[in-house]
């Protein structure tokens, strides 16, 4: 299997994999390359509707030239890697960064989540962000302020009077919570304009199958996060003889 770099003649055939619908899987088979090498490739150059090989080459190159060694790591830095590829990190982040920018974050909003994730104690302060992401305290400030009214991460201060800011296994469960509330609200305005416009419209029509829909994916979505939550956050309970069964209580 091929090393090194996508060429450009690589990323040519990407595209035009991409435009004709194949999947990471068969153009990473055909190139015999990892799936996770093409992965990377196509969402860190603007994802497969929205992929060019010329300025994702041109991208590369340029990062390239940019790219300077890391400076060294302070007091209370994130860990070093401990083994791993470094660069294959910093692949990996961006593209976690360009699909959360997809999902409608703003890009320092997303690095600092994608930047809280891959952390291996689930909390960084805000120097420590700073640092590791290169960018201002008031970048990382503004980008948490925005998390913490997602409620997709929250901080606590530690022993030596810092804020660290926390992402945990909840995060993701209560965001699919408020996904499917945001939903249900939808149903319930839909169905206002039902009484609105009058029944017998066209458009009270659309919007009562518009209703319909969003209440039927709302509860399915609530339905299948708790029955998740079930499975992967309850703690066995010690049984009178020493043996572990299933219990009711969650992280």
């Amino acid at each position: 299997m091929p090393g090194g770099r996508l060429t450009q003649q690589e990323r040519q055939q990407i595209a035009l994999g991409l435009a004709d619908g194949l999947a990471y899987a068969e153009i990473a088979r055909r190139l015999d390359r990892p799936t996770s090498t093409i992965t990377r490739e196509v969402m860190r150059n603007s994802g497969p509707t929205a992929y060019r090989a010329d300025l994702a080459h041109r991208a590369t190159e340029r990062r390239a030239r940019q790219r300077k060694p890391s400076p060294p790591r302070g007091h209370g830095a994130p860990a070093q890697s401990h083994g791993r590829d470094d660069e294959a990190v910093r692949e990996y982040e961006e593209a976690f960064t360009t699909l959360l920018m997809q999902q409608g974050l703003p890009k320092m909003t997303a690095r600092v989540l994608t930047c809280l994730f891959v952390a291996d104690a689930g909390s960084l302060t805000a120097s420590e962000l700073a640092q590791h992401l290169q960018v201002s305290p008031a970048s990382v400030s503004k980008a948490i302020a925005l998390l913490e009214d997602q409620g997709l991460v929250r901080r606590v201060r530690d022993e030596r009077r810092r804020e660290r800011y926390f992402v945990d296994d909840g995060v993701w469960y209560q965001s699919t919570i408020d996904s499917a509330r945001g939903m249900a609200q939808v149903a319930e305005i839909a169905r206002q304009g039902v009484d609105v416009l009058g029944r017998d419209r066209p458009a009270a029509a659309r919007l009562e199958n518009i209703a319909r829909f969003s209440d039927f994916i709302s509860e399915a979505i609530l339905r299948a996060a708790e029955q998740v939550r079930e499975v992967l956050y309850t703690k066995p309970e010690a049984s009178p003889d020493g043996t572990a069964t299933p219990g009711s209580d969650r992280e």
